[in-house]
């Protein structure tokens, strides 16, 4: 007998591999108990204080059963999410995760996994959706800013401030203006650049110097620490002086500062165009207090021209 041992052993284990095998492909032809997963954000932060500080997790079972829910990495329960909940077939399953452990703290960063304990089937099913948790904020530098004075009146010359940005990860950015969103990019490049044309909540912004930072949020919802900020002008016209002293008739100059290919400008009962530049005019010829004010489109600047006569 003890020669045909071996042999009974070896045919024993056939049958056994065979059942398992044949067990295995029922199991591969049978749909699974659980159908319609949804897992709608594949990556959360718990620490972001926003929308998706927290993920969830549905899912529909074909037939009643009593359930445990656990969030599995490499194979270890970090946290249990349901115990023992009886659901009907065809019931619907929603839980929710805040990326923390059984014990309250927030998780390592990494890949997880749902996993689902069904007790009157025996069965246990981990859901092939994997969840990442991130806590970590993106990185943005500004690549470039210019021009750093510019005029958004419409007129197609200098209308926008053009901002350059690097991140170090996918991630929406945004231009703060003055500590306030003005922009917000779409997509999530890890590189581009950003157009201001001097709006913030839809409306023009008045001529004024303005803070320009950058921010950005990741997939996860981590929000970056805003960039250096960084100074530029909103000039549409302006002179280089205020006040202008001369004799009547005498001969004014000044400076027009403006990107328009020309301005419109009065002094007194006179006015014309000219190019941005100098400005050469004739003062008036008797003595007095005039306004000279240069204007391009609905944007004005003015200076006073004091007119005197020459003292004796």
């Amino acid at each position: 007998m003890a020669r045909y041992a071996p042999a009974a052993l070896v045919a024993a284990l056939l049958v056994a591999t065979a059942l398992a095998f044949t067990y295995t492909e029922q199991l591969k032809l049978t749909p699974s108990p659980i159908f319609g997963t949804r897992v709608p954000a594949k990556t959360f932060s718990p620490v972001c204080r926003c929308d998706t500080d927290t993920v969830t997790i549905g899912f529909r079972l074909r037939e009643a059963d009593r359930l445990e829910i656990d969030i599995v990495r490499d194979g270890d329960v970090v946290r249990r999410l349901v115990r023992d909940r009886d659901v009907p077939r065809g019931g619907y399953v929603h839980v929710r995760w805040n990326g923390r452990d059984d014990a309250g703290r927030v998780v390592a960063e990494g890949p997880y996994r749902p996993r689902v304990r069904l007790e009157r089937q025996r069965r246990t099913i981990v859901l092939p959706n994997p969840i990442v948790v991130d806590t970590t904020p993106p990185r943005v530098r500004l690549t470039r800013l210019a021009p750093r004075v510019f005029s958004p009146d419409g007129n197609g010359r200098g209308d926008r401030v053009v901002v350059g940005y690097r991140l170090d990860e996918p991630a929406r950015v945004s231009l703060l203006v003055d500590g306030e969103r003005a922009v917000r990019k779409k997509g999530q490049k890890t590189e581009g650049t950003i157009d201001w044309y001097g709006r913030r909540a839809g409306r023009s912004l008045p001529r004024g110097r303005y803070r320009l930072e950058v921010e950005a949020v990741d997939l996860a919802g981590n929000t970056s620490r805003p960039t250096p900020a960084r100074t530029v002008v909103i000039r549409y016209v302006a002179l280089g002086r205020d006040r202008i002293e001369t004799r009547p008739g005498g001969r004014i100059a000044v400076l027009v500062l403006a990107d328009a290919a020309n301005v419109a400008w009065k002094l007194g009962a006179r006015a014309g165009s000219a190019p941005p530049g100098t400005l050469r005019l004739r003062a008036p010829l008797r003595p007095g207090r005039f306004t000279l004010t240069v204007a391009v489109g609905e944007h004005r600047a003015r200076a006073a021209v004091i007119v005197r006569e020459p003292a004796p």
